[in-house]
């Protein structure tokens, strides 16, 4: 069932987007060579738990999982799109590296993620990564009341496509509130027109997945990782957003 969020739990969702924010952004700072991917875990737990939030990834396990998810971030790097589970590998020179974060504050959920460059940058991947960021942005554009949620699908699948970039298989975002999946799912392709009609108070994650080769993915030994079957790299980015009388709200801003 969609859930319709009122003004005030808004505020509270901003208030779990914000946590989601600034963890994000220390993380990325923390992000360097040499620096394992369990470090930027323990970095992402510290300024959640300072913040009197709780990560929503940990111990979290949907239907399709085999394990509970066992870290806060999810760290995904080179050809993992999503789901990354941390691990001690350390952080080489040109990793490119995707951080996908959730945190539940006062029972509301914000979701985000970034992608970026360590060190020495492809500029292959700073084009994909800046391709992944404009189908994030297109999708948000479109998230406007009265519009239709293949509307945004539509905007989020003509900017991944633009540059000949391939985009992960049967995925894309989601509803978002006091879980972190909700209704309605969200496909990061479809067609214009189509779909529930957008009203005010629809939360929504928007999550566009871009890789450098195909479509087709592959999951890792552990169950949770997805990886481009090609083992080209992949960029994710994502904002939890607000669907407001006078247009898209980002929720998941410091």
């Amino acid at each position: 069932m969609v859930e319709i969020k009122t003004e005030s739990e808004l505020a509270m969702m901003r208030e779990a987007g914000r946590v989601v924010a600034n963890t994000l952004h220390a993380v990325k700072e923390a992000a360097a060579i040499g620096v394992s991917l369990l470090e930027l875990d323990e970095v992402a737990a510290h300024v959640i738990s300072e913040a009197g939030a709780k990560p929503s990834f940990l111990h979290y396990q949907p239907r399709s999982a085999p394990t509970p998810y066992p870290n806060v971030l999810c760290a995904s790097v080179n050809d993992v799109v999503v789901h990354g589970i941390p691990t001690a590998y350390r952080i080489q020179d040109g990793d490119l590296v995707s951080i996908d974060c959730g945190a539940i504050l006062d029972g509301w959920n914000g979701d985000a993620a970034i992608s970026f460059v360590v060190g020495t940058a492809d500029p292959a991947d700073l084009a994909l990564i800046e391709a992944t960021e404009r189908a994030l942005a297109a999708g948000i554009a479109a998230a406007r009341p009265g519009a239709k949620l293949g509307d945004i699908s539509y905007a989020i699948g003509v900017a991944g496509r633009a540059q000949g970039h391939g985009m992960l298989e049967d995925h894309g975002g989601h509803g978002i509130g006091r879980a972190m999946h909700e209704d309605p799912h969200l496909p990061n392709e479809g067609r214009a027109g189509r779909g529930m009609r957008l009203k005010p108070g629809l939360a929504l994650a928007i999550e566009p997945m871009l890789t450098r080769g195909g479509d087709a993915y592959r999951y890792a030994q552990d169950g949770w990782s997805i990886l481009t079957a090609d083992g080209s790299r992949a960029a994710h980015v994502e904002h939890t957003i607000a669907i407001a009388e006078d247009g898209p709200r980002v929720l998941t801003v410091r």
